[in-house]
């Protein structure tokens, strides 16, 4: 539990946030299953990062962590062994979907499992295609629901069209495709993050696209590399939202990532007319990265919704405390993969804002704010999603009173150090 106070004197500073959830996971996995050792900079040791650490580590691969800086000993794809444990993701849907890829081609058994959230979200848009592709899997809920039983081996390629944009489908379908006779290929409706498609290539693999359309042929080896991570644009997502919405406000975040992919926050901010300016742009990795400077803005409500969605999916909590403080009404659409994260997010947003007086209502796929109004300080609930969880403290921020987050340690899942910013720019 953590109790914010409203910000008086405005959010002032320059704070680094944590590094990419996404990369970290990918560069644990990569280094796991190439051939040499993979040094890794400015990890993110969130608890999801290290579920990913712990069951490769079960596979038989030497990691050394020290908090962010890990080194990983891969010895290639034979260098995972049949673990003697079952592999726990603990609250981590990306370290299960894209393992589960991996182990589709191992010529062992194992069993996945999870937190009880983990335990309600949807497996067989992986499963499935794994299947498809010669992987024996089953589990609760035919093969949809943790616990996952994986008989890997030989397996082939195949020409996948998903029904949804996601990042975790497509990464966990190409990497079974490494270690696949012939080509796969993964097509999307719209483009989800591709830092999959990125860090494979800096990895020494190659990697097709045609237009909505990602290819790999099978056989594919990996090599081990020097990793650096940049800053997570998710969890910079908060303190961009806090500095157009606070008062007297003005935040430098450093080193962020800016793949186009995952920058539909920085889209709506503009488009909402934030004070918004990126700085120092470069390269790393394949990523591109830059500092981003925000201030207190004058916001008005917009429209968001379409192929933006899948560049903002995990920032749609905070862009709804964002639409609270912003003239009119702004209406949030196409979302409903938001129903099948760590909770319903739509529901869980959508009521625990209302606890502090928003104008907000929840829609099939979606939900409409009107702002701006002057939000109450309450006791709120993170429902054990860190996204809700830091969402909620930035509210606390603006509102009249102090606002109570339970079940707040949610949030160390990607941000260990959240209130500690917060302190740091008061």
């Amino acid at each position: 539990m953590n109790k914010v106070e409203k910000v008086t004197a405005g959010l002032n500073g320059t704070i680094k946030v944590p590094g990419d959830k996404s990369i970290s996971h990918r560069a644990v996995m990569f280094g796991a299953i190439a051939n040499g050792t993979t040094t890794i900079e400015g990890f993110l040791p969130g608890e999801d990062c290290l579920s990913t650490i712990a069951c490769f580590q079960k596979l038989g691969v030497h990691i050394d962590a020290q908090g962010d800086k890990v080194k990983v000993d891969g010895n290639g794809w034979s260098g995972l062994t049949e673990p003697t444990e079952i592999l726990d993701v603990g609250n981590s849907g990306t370290t299960t979907r894209l393992m589960l890829g991996i182990l589709a081609t191992r010529p062992f058994h194992s069993v996945v499992i999870g937190d009880a959230s983990i335990g309600k979200r949807p497996m067989s848009r992986v499963t499935n295609p794994l299947r498809e592709m010669g992987a024996l899997i089953d589990g609760r809920n035919n093969g949809n629901l943790t616990p996952l039983s994986i008989r890997g081996g030989t397996t082939r390629g195949i020409a996948y069209s998903s029904k949804v944009a996601s990042a975790q489908v497509k990464s966990s379908i190409l990497l079974a495709g490494l270690q696949s006779e012939g080509v796969t290929s993964v097509t999307e409706p719209e483009l989800s993050r591709d830092h999959t498609e990125r860090m494979l290539q800096a990895f020494g693999v190659e990697v097709e696209r045609d237009g909505l359309t990602v290819s790999v042929k099978g056989g594919q080896e990996l090599t081990g590399q020097h990793v650096i991570v940049p800053g997570d644009i998710s969890s910079a997502a908060f303190f961009l939202v806090a500095g157009a919405i606070v008062p007297n406000s003005h935040i430098v975040l450093k080193n962020v990532g800016i793949n186009p992919t995952r920058t539909g926050i920085i889209d709506v901010l503009r488009k909402m007319g934030a004070s918004l300016e990126l700085m120092n742009e470069k390269e790393t990795n394949g990523e591109p990265v830059a500092d981003i400077v925000i201030s207190t803005s004058e916001l008005k409500g917009c429209e968001i919704g379409g192929d933006i969605i899948p560049r903002l999916i995990d920032e749609i909590p905070v862009i709804a405390v964002l639409a609270t403080q912003a003239q009119g009404k702004t209406v949030i659409r196409d979302a409903e993969e938001l129903k099948v994260k760590e909770t319903n997010r739509i529901d869980t947003v959508v009521s625990e804002l209302k606890k502090l007086g928003a104008k907000i209502e929840a829609t099939d796929d979606g939900m409409v704010i009107e702002g701006p109004i002057q939000l109450n300080g309450n006791t709120v609930n993170s429902h054990g999603d860190h996204r809700i969880g830091m969402a909620m403290a930035i509210a606390g921020c603006i509102a009249n009173s102090s606002v109570t987050v339970e079940k707040s340690e949610a949030i160390a899942v990607s941000y260990p150090n959240f209130f500690e910013h917060i302190n740091s720019l008061q």
